[in-house]
Formats: C-alpha cells, structure tokens, sequence
C-alpha cells in the first residue's frame, strides 16, 4: 500500500512510519514544528519512504502528498494544552482546517483516513476505567479542537461512505518525545533527573495517568489502520492501569527531596484520573499493550542519556 502520514516527523508519528516500511510504501507531509528532521533520518535512504516539508493548512500540498495514496493516518496537529489556551485560533485552525483538508483529498482521491484523537477529550472519571462511550468535556481549545476534528470526520464516514477510524491513544511516553516542556512527563522528569534538577510536579501530584509506551502505541495505531473491522470506530489505547505523578516521579527518582510541587499552571484542563478501558482494541484488533512502564521508563532514559538536551 502507499500510505500517507501526516505529522511522520513528529513523535508517535515516526515509529508509525518505522513500523509502517516495514510492508509499505510511506509518505511524510511535515511543518517541522513539532517533529525534526532528525526524527526521521533514519528513513531518508530508504526506496519506500519519502519526505513532503510542507504543512496540512497548504491545501494545494495536501492535495499533491494524495497523489496513488490508499490510506491516511492524519497525526498533524497542535497538541499543546497550554498553547491552545493563550492561542486558540491556533488550535482550530491546524486541528479543525487542517483536519478539513485532509478529509477532502481523502474524499477526492478514494483514500481511507485514520484520524489521531486525545483521551484529553474525555470528562473526569472518579471511579474506573473509560471506554469509548464515556462522557466527553473537552477543557481546552486544543480538546475542543480535536473532538470537532473527530466529528468532522465521522461525518464523512456517515455521509460520504468514506472509510474512517478514530483512535484515542492514552498517555504516550518513550524515545523521540521531547523532554523540554513542550514534551510528556515521562521525558520531561527524565531529562531533570539525568541533569540533577529536582522533578516538578504541577498541583498535588495525585493526577493519574495510564501511560502508553510509544512502540505499543504505533502498533496499535497500525492495527487499527489495517483493519475493516474498525471502520466507523473510536477506538482508546491504554495500559489499563494508570499510576500517580507522585508515584512515577518515585520510580524515576526515588528520592523525596528531589521532588518539588508547583502551582498548576491550568487547572482548569486538568483532568484528575485517567485509566484506559482497551476492551475494545482488544476485541477488535486482537491488540495488547507489552511494554511495562518499568521497561518503558528504562528504555526511554537509555535513549535520554544518548540525546543532547
């Protein structure tokens, strides 16, 4: 298959391109502005893979990265909480605009959409697991964004016939995320403890999250991209366990006073418990997460400790 993904240059988009040449043709349309080139350079000789530097709200781009494309798992996108807060536009633009276009040289050129969507959509959860059905309260413009970015392509799916999956990967850690404060939390207390800092957490600490090792992640990802069956699906992908930030900040440090609480800087799109309810991937795609968060911490500060800051 020829298969376009956009964002391939960023974090999980990348090990879904890794995981992808592996049987596919892939095609990469990239900003730069979250993902690197670097990201991606161990593709560039590849025969199968090529690079488009251009950007989803280049409608012209768009249209020309379609050209024989089968499928599209559609990753580009503003993915900072807090950037969504102080610039919503950005936020609409690049996730609901962006999201459009793409949908439309998919509607042109006959190409099935994989559509990335957030756990960040879903409402608190005080008790249990979340499946797809649970309630959704998108508390930012970024989680507002993302669900009419999903809308929009179920619509396509209702109206047009076209083949749509969404998927909602959970907390998605491991090598390639960025450890400055633009990355995960997982990267980002790495980093501050390799560099002897003290860890800081945002609020209380007792958050949780169901942290999703990123190579299980692309797996998931793919599965749902190949699969008939999750057409017309939204899909989550989680560990189904979920840990404390105090208590994964205990497994990378173990050391209290290198540990510091901080004035959360929004509250408001805090979301105070999350543990994915993957039943459904795992009836439908026969996937599982493998990697522990203890192997997972490991192999990303391995992949760390090799990385400039």
């Amino acid at each position: 298959m020829s298969i376009l993904v956009t964002g391939g240059a960023g974090f999980i988009g990348r090990w879904v391109v890794k995981k992808l040449l592996d049987e596919h043709e892939v095609i990469v349309l990239d900003n730069l502005i979250n993902g690197g080139r670097d990201n991606i350079k161990e593709f560039i000789e590849n025969p199968d893979f090529s690079f488009i530097h251009d950007d989803i709200l280049n409608n012209k781009a768009v249209n020309a990265a379609f050209d024989d494309v089968d499928l599209c798992i559609h990753s580009a996108a503003q993915i900072n909480v807090q950037e969504s807060l102080d610039s919503p536009e950005k936020a609409f633009k690049n996730n609901v605009i962006g999201t459009y276009n793409v949908l439309e040289a998919c509607r042109k050129n006959g190409a099935k959409l994989v559509l990335m969507g957030t756990c960040m959509v879903y409402d608190i959860a005080s008790l249990g697991s979340i499946n797809e059905d649970h309630s959704l309260k998108p508390a930012s413009p970024y989680a507002g964004s993302k669900v009419a970015a999903e809308e929009l392509a179920m619509s396509y799916f209702h109206g047009y016939g076209l083949p749509v999956v969404v998927v909602r990967p959970f907390n998605t850690y491991g090598p390639f995320q960025k450890s400055n404060m633009e990355g995960g939390v997982v990267s980002i207390f790495i980093r501050r403890y390799l560099e002897g800092k003290k860890l800081q957490i945002y609020g209380d600490g007792t958050q949780t999250r169901d942290l999703l090792y990123v190579e299980d992640c692309a797996d998931f990802i793919v599965k749902s991209a190949l699969s008939e069956r999750a057409v017309g699906e939204v899909i989550n992908a989680g560990t189904g366990k979920d840990v404390s930030i105090n208590d994964l900040a205990m497994m990378i440090c173990n050391d209290e006073d290198m540990i510091e609480h901080m004035l959360h800087h929004h509250p408001q799109a805090e979301i105070q418990k999350l543990v994915c309810d993957n039943s459904k991937a795992r009836k439908l795609l026969g996937w599982e997460p493998e990697t522990s968060l203890k192997e997972g911490i490991e192999k990303t500060m391995e992949w760390i400790k090799q990385e400039p800051a």
